[in-house]
């Protein structure tokens, strides 16, 4: 695979791919070695870039025809290409699907924005928080009382991009060894986020979901399904939907209220809102971790990102893995028979470029070229 270098989801996708093996090589900015002091990605071409790792980087001048060049050759041999610009980008470089399909018929051409490629707002500036705010999934997060809250880059960069991208890209990859041909999969991060929220749509039509937050099952409406403070300033999370989890959390917790048999009522879910926001501030959290973690009530701490690796489950499982000391989630999903090695340490923008251009067919010659004409 060839990863046209960019941020967001393109990286995370091409990281997924490379961590289950695929031998991923990224096309670095010549110019951009390292980032400015001031940008709001300080980690870019660090050992902390950590949506970097398990790729050797190229660093080459496209904006040279003898860059462009180098870059097809290499398109030409790839089973796949990512690359996460604006529509557009990659036609006025002359590396856009069409070209680079009539050099490489069978060549995944593997794109992701946040519009998509075509629509109205296709060529519009905008971040995750606002294709989030298009697919209904942002309106549906946070509380009642107050606007619905940036929800970190999760769903629309990193679920409805990178991960709609990969595998779509995989699906496209297994359709061309069958087909012998390549095509180009469009992934937009509004696509992806509605797509994500698909139950959510299906209880709306349904009538089961309203359009209050703070009014449903999973939306922080419901007392048995939220989150809560302790008594050291710390939280604990409750997801005792179904009536023997429940049962169990009334059990343990020692409450014997009547208010408690008319959970389903939500015209009481505020009053057992507040009684448990007042049992919960009773212990502190671990307290409460040693009464009910690993029962059957659906528990468990709210961890921050210093408290998560450490955690024994997490440990067990080796969530978590250091590279080059820094502490990183491990590759995902896991499998049973062929295992992900450990991601190799993310390589600064250019460090391989002519050990990628030799291993890639170039002669010893033509990478004197490239670099006698500072093109890497």
């Amino acid at each position: 695979m060839v990863e046209m270098v960019g941020i967001g989801p393109c990286p995370f996708a091409a990281m997924m791919l490379a961590d289950m093996g695929a031998e991923v090589i990224r096309i670095d900015r010549k110019a951009g070695a390292s980032p400015d002091a001031d940008t709001p990605y300080p980690v870019l071409g660090t050992r902390h870039d950590v949506m970097a790792r398990g790729r050797r980087s190229l660093a080459l001048d496209l904006k040279s025809a003898a860059g462009r060049c180098a870059a097809m050759k290499l398109i030409e041999r790839a089973d796949v290409l990512l690359e996460g610009f604006r529509p557009g980008v990659m036609e006025r470089l002359g590396l856009g699907p069409d070209e680079c399909l009539e050099r490489n018929p069978k060549l995944v051409y593997g794109r992701v924005t946040g519009w998509g490629q075509t629509g109205p707002l296709a060529q519009a500036a905008g971040h995750d928080i606002n294709y989030l705010a298009l697919s209904g999934m942002l309106y549906s997060t946070g509380r009642a009382d107050s606007p619905p809250p940036p929800p970190l880059n999760l769903v629309g960069d990193f679920g409805g991009g990178g991960m709609m991208l990969a595998f779509g890209v995989v699906c496209a990859v297994l359709e061309a060894r069958k087909s012998g041909r390549g095509q180009v999969v469009d992934a937009a991060m509004t696509d992806g986020a509605a797509l994500l929220g698909a139950m959510l749509y299906g209880l709306r039509s349904a009538g089961s979901w309203s359009a209050q937050r703070e009014g449903n099952l999973l939306d922080g409406g419901a007392p048995f399904y939220d989150t809560y403070a302790c008594s050291d300033g710390k939280f604990i999370s409750i997801g005792a939907i179904e009536p023997q989890f429940f049962a169990t959390l009334l059990k343990l917790t020692g409450q014997g209220d009547p208010l408690f048999t008319k959970r389903w009522n939500k015209a009481h879910w505020p009053a057992l809102q507040e009684r448990f926001a007042e049992l919960f501030l009773t212990k502190t959290r671990d307290e409460w971790c040693r009464l009910l973690e690993g029962t059957e009530v659906c528990f468990a701490p709210v961890l921050d990102l210093e408290e998560a690796p450490r955690h024994p489950h997490n440990a067990a499982r080796r969530t978590f893995v250091e590279i080059d000391g820094v502490t990183q989630p491990a590759p995902a999903p896991r499998f049973s028979r062929t295992v992900p090695t450990t991601p190799g340490v993310p390589s600064s923008p250019g460090a391989d470029s002519e050990a990628i251009l030799a291993d890639w067919g170039f002669t010893r010659q033509a990478i004197e070229a490239l670099r006698n004409g500072e093109v890497i």
